[in-house]
This record gives C-alpha cells, structure tokens and sequence, in this order.
C-alpha cells in the first residue's frame, strides 16, 4: 500500500510532498498509509501531519539555520515540542527543488545515527 494511501489532510499537500521525496536523491520511500512519512536505519526524519504541514529532522545547527533562513517553528504534535524537527513553511513545501536540498541534508544527517533495532514480533508459544 503506498504511502499516504489513507491521508486525511489536505491531498494538495500530499502531492507536494511526495514530489519533494521522489524528487530526492535519496532512495527513500513515502511510508505510513494515514500519517506519511519517511525513515532511515529506524530513525523517521520527515513527516506530514494531518493539517497539511510538513516536518524535517536536522541536526541542530541545521535545524538553526532552517529556522533561522525560513523563519520557521518548532514542530508542535499532541501539545509537546519535537525535538530536532523544524516546521517547514507552507510556501517552501511548494519549491520542491529548494525544499528537496533540505530534504537530503535530513536524510544526510539522520544516516549518522546509530540504526535502530527493529522489533521482532513475539513468538506464540
């Protein structure tokens, strides 16, 4: 089932952020059928949330830089701040070329991190 199959935020969004993942030079994938997003060794550093806004994990003095460049946000889900993720704009998520370079320095910097297990499911004795 592709990504985003069952999205209920505002399809233009979708379109667009898609475009920005296969315009990537990454070979990622849109995941998550009601919540796109996407991932790398375990670590999710892409998502788009149910309002139609998009989100970018970078590395703090990326994430400083984006913020400061696009006057961008941190990104707010269930009333807490998400750590290391940066708010992309509404007019950015339209520029795939200029958001898709952003877009590799995520997945870039997310490759650094350590992998994350995958979980096995239990076993039925």
């Amino acid at each position: 089932m592709p990504g985003g199959s069952n999205y209920q935020g505002p399809f233009d969004a979708l379109e667009k952020y898609t475009s920005v993942v296969n315009a990537s030079v990454a070979d990622v994938e849109v995941k998550g059928a009601k919540n796109p997003y996407t991932s790398r060794n375990g670590h999710m550093f892409s998502f788009l949330d149910s309002d139609g806004g998009m989100a970018l994990r970078l590395s703090d003095e990326l994430r400083e830089e984006f913020q400061s460049k696009y006057e961008s946000g941190p990104v707010i889900q269930y009333g807490s701040v998400m750590r290391g993720y940066a708010s992309v704009p509404a007019g950015l998520l339209a520029k795939t070329k200029e958001l898709r370079k952003w877009f590799d320095r995520a997945h870039d910097w997310i490759g650094t991190l350590e992998p994350n297990p995958t979980k096995k499911p239990a076993k039925k004795k």
